[in-house]
Parts: structure tokens; sequence; C-alpha cells
């Protein structure tokens, strides 16, 4: 009997604790940790991606905003950042209004698996290569033929990159560029 209870209650505050921190400090539902992007690698992946004026540019786990804020400011384009932690979500809406860009950008605050991609013509990740497996059939149902995605340091399995390049800023980065539809490995 003492067994079953303790069962009940370990599945209990399974359920009603707060989302758990993991060894490195990240909500455990997050499908990565925060690692700001050095500018200087924000620039070359949506250079990289061939961002356009009025283009959409979508960022999966926006962190600061820093990709959102380069895309309307430098490249005139409309972003939408996906940002799950609450903190960061609320510093980069204040950052988005101090600078005025609430009519260029639009930021929610929630898990980037949900979300409708469909109006995309690039998206931006600097997510882990698991995270970016479990994104990849959202990628291939919501974006359009011509669409760009641009992963930072981490491929996306399955898919063969159109472009792959490096960049220097306190360490080498390495940034993938896919276009859809994605050239797959078995083709």
């Amino acid at each position: 009997m003492i067994g079953r209870r303790y069962l009940l209650l370990a599945g209990w505050l399974a359920v009603a604790a707060p989302p758990a921190r993991s060894q490195f400090g990240y909500d455990q539902r997050s499908l990565a940790p925060y690692v700001p992007t050095p500018q200087d690698v924000v620039d070359k992946m949506l250079e990289m991606a061939g961002v356009k004026k009025n283009e959409m540019v979508y960022d999966l786990g926006c962190g600061d905003g820093r990709i959102l804020m380069t895309a309307a400011q430098k490249f005139g384009a409309r972003a939408t950042g996906v940002e799950l932690d609450p903190e960061l979500y609320k510093k980069t809406s204040a950052r988005i209004v101090e600078l005025k860009l609430q009519d260029r950008i639009k930021l929610l605050n929630g898990n980037l698996l949900e979300v409708d991609l469909s109006s995309a013509d690039v998206v931006t990740l600097y997510l882990l290569t698991d995270s970016n497996t479990k994104l990849r059939p959202n990628l291939e149902r919501y974006l359009k033929p011509g669409s760009r995605v641009i992963s930072h340091d981490f491929v996306i399995l399955g898919w063969v990159p159109n472009k792959v390049a490096k960049v220097e800023a306190s360490r080498t980065h390495v940034l993938y560029l896919y276009k859809m539809p994605p050239l797959t490995e078995d083709r």
C-alpha cells in the first residue's frame, strides 16, 4: 500500500511541479539552452539566407531577439520570434518597443513546435541536432517551395544543405542553408 501511495504522489508531483531545470540551467521543455548568437554570425545568417525587404523571417527560440531586430532594421524584413522562456520574452518585447519595431516584429511566448510557419520565407535556428529533428516535420509541413532554413551550428538530419559557411567570431561557427523542398540524403 505504501508503494502505491508513493507512486500516486510521485505522479502528481511530476504533473504539478514547475518545469525542471536541467544541469545546464534551462527549462527541460526547451529545445536548446539560451546562447546568444554573435552579431557577425547573425548578419551572415541573414545574408546567406538571402533575406529581402518585406519577407517574413521566423526565429525559433529567438532569445534576446537580435536576429529579429537585425532582419527588420538592416534587411527591411518583417519578423516573428518564438520564445518559451517568459523572462526572455518580456525583455525582448520591451526591447522591440524601445526600438519602435512593433510594426515589423511579432513576438510569441510559446512552444516553437506548435507554431504555424506557413507565412515564413526564412526560418532561423540555433537549436540542437535532436531539436532540429523534432522540428523537421513542421518545416516540411508548413514551408512553401523556395523558403529557406538557416541553422547555426547544428544540421537537420536527413537533409542535405544547399550551402555551408563558416564564420569566425570568438570561435568557428558553421551555418547550414537549406532551401525548400529540401534535398534529402535518399535522393
